[in-house]
C-alpha cells in the first residue's frame, strides 16, 4: 500500500472512529412536571441545573429538558412517558401525585409537595419504595416558626388568617399542621381556604368582614400565582403577612421564613445526579430541608405603619430597605 493510501485510510477511519464515538453519547432526557411554568430564573430550578452541570450533564451536550407545565397533568405526564424521559422532576403535590399515578416506570424527584409520607406519595422518609423520592418539608415545626416570628412582630396577636389552597392535599396538610401550632400558642385561626382565582375576593371579603391581626399565607401554585392579590390586599387593610418564601418578600411581601430555594434545588439536582447513574430512587432516602432564611422587607413594614421590634431584626438573614 502506498504511504498517501494509507495515510487516507487511516484519517478515514480515525474520523469513523470519532464519530462513532460520537454517536455513542447517551442523552439523557430530564422531565419538568408542575401546574404552572418554572421559568429558568426560578431559584430551584436554576440549582437543580447547576449541579448537573458540575457532575457533567449539560443542557445541549448530554442532557435535554422536557417541560410541560399547567392542566390537564395527566397529559403532560403522558407526554414525558412519550419522549422517553429518564427521571420526571415534579414542582408542587399535584404534578408529584399525577407523576406518580401515571408513570410507575420513571424515576420521580419530588420538591414542593409538602409532606410526601403524609400524602402517601412515599412509604417512609428512610425508604420511600416506589419510584418516587425527593424534599420533604418540615410542615409542622415551620408552621410554628413563622407563627412565633408573627407573634413578636405584632405583640396584641390573637387572630391569624391561614390563606391556602384546600384542592391541594400538600397544603391542606401544611395549614393543618399551622392551625395546631397557632392552638399551642393561643392563637385563634381564620382558615381560608381557595380553590381558584375567584375565590381570592371571598377570602378578602371574609378578612374585611371578620378583620385577623395577620395573615399566613401557604405557598403553593395557586396561591403563588395570585401573590400580588394577596400583598395588595395586605397593604391596602394594613395587615401584617409572614409568607414560606424569600423570593416573596422581595417581591414585596412583609416576612418570610423557610427553606432556601437554592439549597432545596441543590439537594433535588443531586438526587437526579444519582439516578441517572443507576441509584434506584426507593433506594435514595426522602431529603430535608436544613438551611432555612428569614427575610423581612422595612419597606413594606413602613407602609402599613408596623415597627418590627430591634431583637427579631438582629435575626434576619435578609433585610430588604
Amino acid at each position: 500500500m502506498r504511504r498517501r493510501e494509507f495515510i487516507a485510510g487511516f484519517c478515514g477511519s480515525t474520523a469513523w472512529s470519532f464519530a462513532a464515538r460520537a454517536q455513542q453519547v447517551k442523552t439523557y432526557r430530564v422531565g419538568l412536571l408542575a401546574s404552572r411554568a418554572i421559568s429558568e430564573g426560578e431559584e430551584r430550578r436554576k440549582a437543580i441545573q447547576e449541579v448537573l452541570a458540575a457532575h457533567g450533564f449539560v443542557e445541549g451536550r448530554n442532557i435535554q429538558f422536557e417541560a410541560r407545565w399547567g392542566d390537564p397533568l395527566s397529559e403532560n405526564v403522558e407526554a414525558l412517558r412519550t419522549a422517553k424521559v429518564d427521571v420526571i422532576i415534579t414542582f408542587g403535590y399535584p404534578a408529584a401525585l399525577a407523576a406518580k399515578t401515571l408513570a410507575t416506570d420513571v424515576p420521580i424527584v419530588c420538591s414542593g409537595a409538602g409532606d410526601p409520607v403524609a400524602t402517601g406519595l412515599a412509604q417512609s422518609l428512610a425508604r420511600p419504595g416506589g419510584n418516587l423520592t425527593g424534599v420533604t418539608e418540615l410542615a409542622t415545626e415551620l408552621s410554628a416558626k413563622r407563627l412565633e416570628i408573627l407573634k413578636e412582630a405584632v405583640p396584641n396577636l390573637k387572630t391569624v388568617a391561614m390563606l391556602f389552597n384546600a384542592a391541594d392535599l400538600g397544603m391542606t396538610l401544611r395549614s393543618r399542621a399551622a392551625e395546631a401550632a397557632a392552638k399551642v400558642l393561643k392563637m385563634n385561626v381564620q382558615t381560608l381556604g381557595v380553590r381558584e382565582p375567584g375565590d381570592f375576593e371571598d377570602a378578602f371579603a371574609e378578612m374585611t368582614r371578620s378583620r385577623p391581626d395577620a395573615i399566613l399565607m401557604v405557598s403553593d401554585t395557586l396561591t403563588m400565582l395570585n401573590r400580588k392579590r394577596v400583598m395588595e390586599f395586605a397593604a391596602n387593610t394594613r395587615l401584617p403577612a409572614i409568607y414560606e418564601f424569600g423570593f416573596l418578600v422581595r417581591d414585596g411581601g412583609l416576612m418570610s421564613y423557610g427553606p432556601n430555594l437554592p439549597e432545596t434545588g441543590r439537594r433535588v439536582g443531586d438526587l437526579v445526579v444519582r439516578i441517572l447513574l443507576g441509584t434506584r430512587p426507593a433506594d435514595l432516602p426522602l431529603e430535608q430541608p436544613t438551611h432555612f432564611e428569614f427575610v423581612v422587607n422595612l419597606k413594606t413594614a413602613k407602609s402599613i405603619d408596623l415597627n418590627i421590634p430591634p431583637a427579631l431584626l438582629a435575626r434576619a438573614d435578609e433585610i430588604i430597605e
